[in-house]
């Protein structure tokens, strides 16, 4: 059976492409949009008190199957494959392709090269811009707007270390769902880290374990590994700690592995896997 969090299917509804792999009353063809705000949140259903399952930036790709009254959209994210439905305010026609993502936890894109004015829009990591020209300081992008330079860097670029991005993100509040220095979880921070890095990774926890590096013994970490357990994902930053998004500090923390580990295991959960990418 098709996971409907990574395929567009409902029982009423489903994407044309799936037509003989699912059942569904109709099968539509998608539109393409783009988000337009900040940070988007996909919700598991069509409300603002549901489910949070994840969030898209600004810059990101969404194929929409069914518009509402209510001013819902349902669809899937180009990114990472994922399904849910998305406020219609934060989508807008495709503009220009981004060629930059934002880099740090957090910029501002001002009207002109000058930081004393009232920057136009705060964009999270992550979050794509397309930029037409860059100055000495500033990144100008399609409307005209300046990011300081050493804010963004091309879609292309990687970093070797995944690690020191996630450290960027030390002590920002645990959101489940969350994917942004407002609030992110284990999953998200894994994520976004890797995404920033120049690598492609999935959004669920189960997702990661699943998709990303070899085994290795518990006994053998090293920085750059992933912990996981059930629901749960850490990065290793050393033999000794790991950083992670958890509910039960409620925010992004640094702890020491063993302890962790022990205190994890406590409250009923073991390790499942180390992976090394």
């Amino acid at each position: 059976m098709l996971d409907p969090r990574l395929n567009p299917y409902r029982t009423d509804l489903a994407a044309a492409h799936l037509r003989g792999q699912v059942e569904a009353t109709h099968f539509v063809e998608g539109t393409l949009y783009e988000v337009i705000e900040p940070i988007a949140d996909l919700r598991r259903d069509p409300a603002h008190e549901a489910a949070l399952d994840t969030q898209a930036l600004k810059g990101e790709r969404i194929t929409v199957y069914e518009t509402s009254e209510e001013g819902w959209v349902w669809g899937q994210l180009e990114s990472d494959g994922y399904v849910g439905y998305v406020s219609a305010n934060a989508l807008g026609p495709i503009g220009p392709e981004p060629t930059h993502r934002v880099s740090v936890p957090r910029t501002f894109g001002f009207p002109a090269a000058n930081v004393k004015l009232p920057p136009m829009i705060a964009l999270p990591m992550g979050a794509g811009i397309a930029i037409t020209k860059t100055t000495d300081a500033f990144a100008v992008d399609s409307y005209g707007w300046h990011y300081p330079l050493n804010h963004v860097t091309p879609l292309a670029s990687k970093q070797a270390d995944f690690v020191a991005i996630a450290e960027m993100f030390l002590n920002t509040p645990y959101l489940w769902g969350g994917k942004s220095w407002l609030g992110i979880d284990c999953s998200g921070l894994v994520q976004l880290a890797l995404q920033i890095a120049g690598q492609a990774c999935p959004r669920d926890t189960y997702m990661q374990e699943q998709a990303l590096g070899r085994s290795v013994a518990l006994t053998d970490i090293r920085r750059g590994d992933l912990v996981f357990w059930k629901g749960h994902v850490a990065i290793a930053r050393d033999s000794e700690t790991m950083i992670h998004a958890n509910a039960h500090h409620m925010m992004v923390t640094v702890e020491n592995t063993a302890e962790a580990i022990a205190r994890i295991k406590a409250a009923g959960s073991d390790v499942t896997s180390v992976k090394r990418l």
